[in-house]
């Protein structure tokens, strides 16, 4: 099954992402870098007991792997998380407007 998923973290920024297969334990693979950073400004009870929710946002059977990178592109643009501000996706290159 592949799906499009958002990935919510305790910093309140969001992650959009694409699976090939389906993987219930696949987080994708944000800029780690950027997300400790933001973790750092969480206090210290918050970084030592979290949540990081996962959602499927978009699912299909038999789409090909280019229309699943299509729509991985649509979310991403929907949800603004290639807004700094907003998520950790840093393509497609965010150009300040919503």
């Amino acid at each position: 099954m592949k799906q499009i998923y958002k990935i919510t973290y305790p910093t309140g920024k969001i992650y959009i992402g694409k699976d090939s297969v389906g993987s219930h334990r696949y987080f994708g693979s944000p800029d780690m870098h950027v997300v400790n950073k933001d973790f750092e400004r969480l206090p210290p009870n918050e970084r030592k007991d979290y949540t990081v929710r996962k959602q499927i946002l978009w699912e299909s059977e038999n789409c090909s792997e280019s229309e699943l990178s299509a729509k991985e592109v649509e979310y991403i643009k929907e949800h603004c998380s290639n807004d700094p501000n907003i998520g950790y996706n840093r393509w497609p290159r965010f150009n300040g407007k919503k």
